[in-house]
């Protein structure tokens, strides 16, 4: 059974976040929130849990369409092929901030990833994922966690969220009502920027 951890955005306690990097590096999968929904993730690096994952998701994991959470552009280049001046400066100008770029992927990727010819990149403006991955030292992996239910409504109450997903996380964090519109998500594999999915971020900015 998980915990629920309250974690403050405007300060996020050192103590609680080291428990729940702790519990990612032993393969565990957390709740967490982010500058849109809460999501659901796990350590990139960690194989059995990408697993664990894609069987809750209830998808293959080597057709698992998941972003990487980065906590900053340096990230980005360890999983991203060289990437033109036009598409970094899209990236300077839009990051961190509600957007997932789909970007060509490089080989450096995980294992379970390697095949994948283009990969989703997410750096949330929100200090929680971005410390956890800061003292992860790596990204975590990120799917969100909407209800197929119920009409692909997104839940924002942390309390709910612990309910629904307590027996399948180590910990849900707290960190606040989320918000119920997902990221925008844009291509920028392509010649030029394609909208997958409207979401919170603004489009007509490209």
């Amino acid at each position: 059974m998980g915990q629920l951890i309250k974690i403050y955005p405007e300060n996020p306690q050192e103590s609680a976040l080291e428990k729940v990097v702790r519990a990612l590096r032993e393969g565990a999968l957390i709740i967490y929130p982010t500058d849109t929904v809460y999501g659901i993730g796990c350590d990139i690096t960690n194989n059995k849990a990408l697993e664990k994952l894609a069987k809750l998701k209830d998808v293959k994991l080597e057709k698992a369409t998941w972003s990487f959470i980065c906590a900053d552009l340096s990230n980005i280049s360890d999983y991203v092929k060289q990437i033109d001046t036009a598409t970094f400066k899209i990236l300077k100008r839009s990051l961190p901030g509600p957007f997932t770029f789909i970007l060509p992927g490089n080989n450096n990727l995980p294992k379970a990833f390697r095949k994948r010819k283009t990969v989703g990149i997410r750096v949330p403006d929100h200090s929680i994922p971005k410390k956890i991955v800061e003292m992860l030292g790596n990204p975590i992996v990120s799917t969100s966690i909407y209800d197929p239910d119920e009409l692909l409504e997104y839940t924002t109450d942390p309390e709910l969220i612990f309910e629904k997903w307590a027996s399948h996380v180590a910990f849900v964090i707290d960190g606040g009502y989320g918000d119920n519109v997902p990221s925008t998500i844009v291509d920028l594999s392509g010649d030029a920027p394609e909208l997958i999915r409207q979401g919170k971020g603004d489009f007509d900015m490209f």
